[in-house]
């Protein structure tokens, strides 16, 4: 049986992903209190140090995504406070969501990850960093916030113009990497344990922020149809990089693969250690098609972080 406890769950906040945090916040609130906890909700504000004070919980469960819940900012308050809290602690959390930090901890244990360089974003307007395609992405922001694909067919320019909307309007730094032709996979990990493997089929251009959070944009195939030596190879590389990170609770491993060349062709883009929990978020969807509801996976994860010697 299971033990209530006082929750209190952070969400919300003011990333670029505040309404995927706040919906996300919501379902994991409904299901600690279906299952006998009590429930504190903190929209997260500048003072929310002195509202989790007030409030004393056993726990507090991070449905927080982006800057500062996922970046090890609220991770170093907690620590600070002496207070529990779900999914990974700050020196994981500060690594992971930087996309360069996170390939110098896992391409020299041999993860296949996408080589590219951080370029000043005045400098694309000057000439490309990388022949064309490429891809353009913030270092450190998730849910595919200002990715860009840059082709020669695209309507960037070349080389591209200031003027036109793209990341480089918003972020100083930039990633340049090869784009990867080919299929969109994910793989979830639990605690320790990998859940499956599912592809991500876009109704129209490709998976970025609208296609993960709209209902109907994107097609979730699980288990994906691909070959058994490729499912392997995802749930191993997905398993390694939460183990190598240090990640807690559940973790997310984004892919690409380019189909014509096998298991060669699988790159591992990014770990996301604040996976959505939404109703149509892929760590609670993988639970359920391996036999788990979605308040058992919320306990599941409150369970791991109760587990724990003293404060995360």
């Amino acid at each position: 049986m299971t033990t209530p406890l006082h929750i209190a769950v952070l969400m919300g906040g003011w990333s670029s992903e505040r309404d995927v945090s706040l919906s996300s916040g919501a379902g994991v609130a409904d299901a600690l209190e279906s299952l006998g906890h009590r429930v504190t909700r903190i929209d997260m504000a500048r003072d929310v140090a002195a509202r989790l004070a007030e409030a004393a919980p056993d726990l507090v469960f991070n449905a927080l995504h982006g800057t500062p819940g996922e970046d090890g900012s609220v991770q170093g308050m907690l620590d600070l406070m002496g207070l529990r809290y779900t999914h990974s602690g700050l020196a994981t959390s500060v690594i992971a969501i930087d996309k360069v930090l996170t390939k110098q901890v896992l391409v020299p244990h041999g993860l296949p990850m996408p080589g590219g360089r951080i370029v000043k974003s005045a400098e694309v307007h000057q000439r490309d960093p990388l022949p064309r395609p490429y891809v353009l992405k913030p270092v450190n922001e998730g849910s595919s916030v200002g990715v860009a694909i840059v082709t020669d067919q695209g309507n960037y320019g070349n080389p591209i113009a200031a003027d036109v909307q793209g990341p480089w309007q918003a972020f100083d730094e930039l990633l340049a990497e090869p784009y990867i032709r080919g299929r969109e996979l994910t793989t979830a990990v639990l605690v320790d344990r990998a859940l499956g493997v599912t592809e991500l089929k876009p109704k129209s251009g490709w998976y970025d922020y609208d296609a993960k959070y709209t209902d109907g944009m994107t097609e979730h195939v699980f288990p994906a149809d691909i070959p058994d030596a490729v499912a392997e190879a995802c749930r191993a590389i997905a398993l390694a990089a939460h183990r190598l990170l240090g990640c807690r609770g559940a973790s997310r491993a984004d892919f690409r693969w380019d189909d014509s060349q096998g298991v060669e062709g699988l790159f591992l883009l990014e770990v996301n250690t604040q996976p959505g929990m939404t109703p149509l978020s892929l760590v609670p969807e993988q639970a359920r098609h391996t036999g788990m509801s979605y308040a058992e996976l919320v306990q599941a994860i409150v369970d791991d972080a109760m587990a724990r010697d003293g404060a995360t």
